[in-house]
């Protein structure tokens, strides 16, 4: 296909020319093809030095003079003329209707000494060339082999002189010619010159064909110039043309790199629109961009597309559909295409094996999963490392850990070594679900192979510091860095929050500063933990000192942050100033939560102040913050507090009509409520009514129950609760056990308490000051002196400090069984320990006897 190209005329910039004995020059021969060419002796020198014009080559050739072929050109020529560039494009121009002879003479003059090779000369040869069928080949060779030189004129001039020599010489200018030069710059590797190629083309109004623009955007997206690609299509488009569906194909692919994925739906698209003929690999990457998304849906759709079309979808098709259904938790539609897969020839892959065991995995489908993990040997399958990693990552996560190690030692024996991701799902399932020492085990064995690395620590030393166990973090710390493994800012935020968890506040100070020391830079997460500490130290002043050091640094408080203070100021007892700094934190644009409201509501219930508290709950429902369990339990243990069950039961009754269930704590704070109010009727109806619902009482209700219970004396029934917690797997702790001692001292029966408290010291219980008060009172009482004063002993023995009350009860018993000179030795040895008397003390030593001590000790352990 011929088409015409718009002339235009060359600057002077152009018109220069040099020596050059193999390659083309940038001389330029200006003819006016209404005139004849002379063939006047030019030297080398002169034709070097400018350009020859038409006025000084007037044409003397006799047109009746035989034409020189192949085997006569050198006797022709040294009989005539010097080869200039006039007299080499005249003879071309005479040979314009034979095309192999106008090529033999090039050739041949080319190897002439004194030839001064032109851009003139060879575009006039590439116009004769070009309009021949037969000689297309010619020059797709002679164009390779001139830009593949290093002379080779730039694309902007080489196409100047394509357009001048096709208007001055009289050449029905062919698009062919210029498409040929675009592809020989892509074959040559020289991109940029391609794209100079093409601009300048679309500037002359030449177009690119498209498959030659489909090479050259191939060329670009493979050196990952995708930008250049869409400027360069963009043009085209401008010019109304569209491409092809290769031209479809190569656009997508680019855009998918880039991860652009709208722009490569809509190409697809807009194609479909215009009626492009798509095929099966258009489809293909289109489906491979939704799934991207993902859009299983759309995915779906386009492969029955294909289908209804005749085309089979590749496995890979097929596989990043079925990747994309679970990951949007289409497992159903995810196995349909899986059998579609395999009733198409397709073989079930481990790519969309591993895909649906972590679908079924996400669903909560465990075992399903291990299912089909064990059923991939059926199909000719072999797990690789993410079919391990999926299936050990989850079964971690469900505390299914004697599987994940399983999985982790048989990938292991197939020779298949886990990798640090595979290593800290172990770790953190261990960590949840087994024993310390388990996890401690795996971590040094990862250690040991060189596996662990700054996640595996920061996971170890996460759960022990929020597990109190400060010491032990410290001595993975100190392993930490014999290793070589640098501390990052988690690992300083784990150990300062280790040390505010116990109180260190120094220390978790001395950690902050090490932290830039180090060049590490605290973030808002550090600083509120430091926050955090320091309130709950009851150091309020150093608590807003840090947060204002953490706002001087330019870091942004976040929502935790603002919760933290919030909470801080409730936690010590002024409340009012948190609620002022809500209103102050919501002016610059803190939105509050359910949690915010519940330490205001909770730290004013606790001061007491049940007005200020319900009109923080009345706020908070005006706010639109839907009150939670936990705002309802605050107000109602605070109720209780304050002695007011009408109200506490009318909270209750607004919890149930919003709709709100009570959890275990909530019928704990009920419960605790109704037993010190020693209305055991409806304590226990809560209790069997929390039993209806499904929850399972603690340790904290059983306690309450038995402490009801041994306030009326009822034993029986606070024995039958213990032994209710025995048969329920509820461990007892050292308040269930007291209780229970008190309860049946003050009853008399000496030996069940003191079977009881055996019990309690095999369970490894120890007792505290209360648990001896409680049994010192109780021997004193029933005239069990010197069993009374074995336990003294006892505490001495386990360095528990008596108490003043102590002493009291011992002394009283004395002055009732008549020892008179044991009670006064016992207040000379409480005087040594360093105990002052108190009125009660004294008044035992003036009138012999403690008032109210049947009482006494009871009332402290509630």
């Amino acid at each position: 296909m011929r088409s015409s190209v718009t002339s235009s005329p060359i600057p002077p910039l152009l018109r220069r020319s040099f020596l050059s004995p193999r390659y083309l020059c940038y001389q330029s021969t200006t003819v006016d093809n209404n005139k004849p060419i002379s063939e006047s002796p030019i030297s080398e020198s002169s034709s070097a030095d400018k350009p020859v014009s038409e006025h000084e080559l007037p044409y003397q050739e006799d047109p009746s003079s035989p034409e020189p072929k192949s085997g006569n050109f050198s006797q022709s020529i040294s009989q005539t003329t010097d080869l200039t560039q006039a007299h080499v494009i005249n003879t071309l121009l005479g040979r314009k209707t034979d095309p192999y002879s106008a090529l033999n003479y090039y050739n041949w003059a080319e190897r002439m000494r004194g030839f001064v090779k032109g851009v003139d000369a060879f575009c006039v040869l590439l116009h004769i060339l070009i309009g021949f069928q037969e000689t297309y080949g010619r020059v797709q060779n002679l164009l390779n082999q001139c830009v593949s030189g290093d002379t080779c004129p730039s694309p902007s001039v080489f196409i100047d002189h394509l357009v001048e020599c096709a208007k001055r010489f009289d050449f029905e200018s062919d698009s062919r010619v210029f498409n040929y030069l675009l592809n020989s710059y892509i074959r040559a590797n020289k991109i940029s010159d391609a794209i100079h190629c093409f601009d300048k083309m679309i500037e002359c109004e030449i177009y690119p064909w498209v498959p030659f623009m489909n090479i050259l955007l191939t060329a670009l997206v493979r050196r990952n110039m995708s930008m250049e690609a869409r400027e360069l299509h963009n043009k085209m488009v401008l010019k109304g043309v569209f491409g092809d569906r290769a031209t479809v194909h190569v656009m997508m692919r680019a855009c998918l790199k880039e991860e652009r994925v709208e722009e490569a739906e809509n190409y697809f698209i807009e194609a479909k629109a215009r009626g492009t003929e798509l095929d099966a690999a258009a489809y293909s990457i289109f489906i491979q961009a939704i799934c991207k998304k993902p859009n299983s849906r759309m995915a779906s759709g386009l492969l029955k597309e294909m289908r209804e079309m005749g085309w089979i979808p590749s496995e890979g098709t097929f596989t990043c559909v079925i990747g994309a259904c679970v990951k949007q938790g289409n497992m159903i539609e995810a196995l349909k295409i899986k059998d579609e897969m395999v009733s198409c020839g397709k073989p079930f892959n481990l790519v969309v094996a591993t895909s649906l065991m972590k679908g079924y995995c996400v669903q909560g489908n465990l075992d399903s999963a291990l299912d089909l993990f064990d059923k991939i040997n059926e199909y000719g399958l072999s797990p690789n490392k993410v079919t391990y990693a999926v299936l050990i990552e989850w079964c971690s996560k469900s505390g299914k850990m004697e599987k994940a190690c399983e999985l982790y030692n048989q990938m292991k024996l197939i020779g298949i070594q886990p990798n640090v991701y595979v290593v800290n799902s172990v770790l953190r399932g261990l960590l949840k679900f087994r024993p310390f020492q388990d996890a401690l085990k795996f971590f040094d064995e990862a250690v040991d192979c060189g596996v662990a690395n700054i996640f595996t620590y920061n996971n170890l030393l996460s759960w022990l510091c929020s597990a109190g166990k400060v010491n032990e973090a410290c001595g993975i710390w100190d392993n930490m860095s014999s290793k070589g493994v640098v501390p990052n800012t988690v690992s300083y935020n784990n150990m300062i929050f280790g040390r505010c968890r116990a109180g260190a506040m120094d220390m978790a100070h001395n950690l902050f500063v090490e932290m830039f020391e180090k060049s590490l830079k605290p973030n808002v997460i550090t600083y509120s933990i430091l926050i955090d500490g320091y309130f709950k130290k009851g150091d309020v002043e150093r608590g807003f000192d840090v947060f204002d050091q953490m706002r001087a640094v330019n870091i942004a408080p976040t929502d935790f942050t603002y919760n933290t203070i919030i909470n801080g100021l409730c936690k010590v007892g002024r409340t009012s100033e948190a609620r002022d700094m809500l209103k102050k934190y919501i002016e610059i644009g803190f939105v509050p939560i359910c949690l915010t409201y519940n330490s205001i509501i909770d730290g004013f219930m606790k001061e007491g102040d049940t007005n200020s508290a319900l009109a923080v709950y009345r706020e908070m429902c005006e706010d639109g913050i839907s009150p939670n369990v936990v705002t309802f339990t605050c107000l109602i243990n605070g109720c209780f507090k304050s002695n007011n069950t009408a109200l506490a039961l009318k909270i209750r009754n607004e919890m149930t009509s919003k709709g709100i269930e009570l959890d275990v704590t909530a019928y704990g704070a009920l419960i605790d409520g109704f037993c010190k109010g020693r209305d055991m009727v409806t304590a226990s109806g809560l209790f069997s009514e929390l039993l209806e619902v499904g929850l399972s009482p603690n340790a904290a209700i059983y306690n309450s129950m038995i402490g009801g219970y041994r306030n009326l004396g009822n034993m029986e029934a606070a024995l039958a609760l213990h032994k209710r917690m025995l048969d329920n797997g509820i461990p007892c702790d050292l308040l269930t056990y007291t209780t229970l001692i008190d309860g049946l001292l003050k009853e008399g029966k000496l030996l069940v308490a003191s079977d009881l408290y055996s019990e309690m010291l095999s369970k490894g219980i120890v007792p505290d000051i209360i648990t001896y008060t409680v049994l010192i009172n109780g021997l004193c009482n029933k005239g069990q002196l010197d069993n009374a004063r074995k336990v003294l002993e006892e505490m001495d023995r386990k360095r528990v400090a008596p108490s003043v009350l102590i002493y009291n009860t011992l002394i009283a018993g004395q002055f009732k069984e008549g020892n008179l000179q044991e009670a006064f030795r016992l207040h000379d040895e409480m005087l040594d320990r360093g105990l002052v008397p108190d009125d009660i003390t004294y008044d035992i030593l003036v009138n012999g006897k403690l008032k109210g001590s049947s009482n006494l000790a009871g009332a402290s352990c509630v």
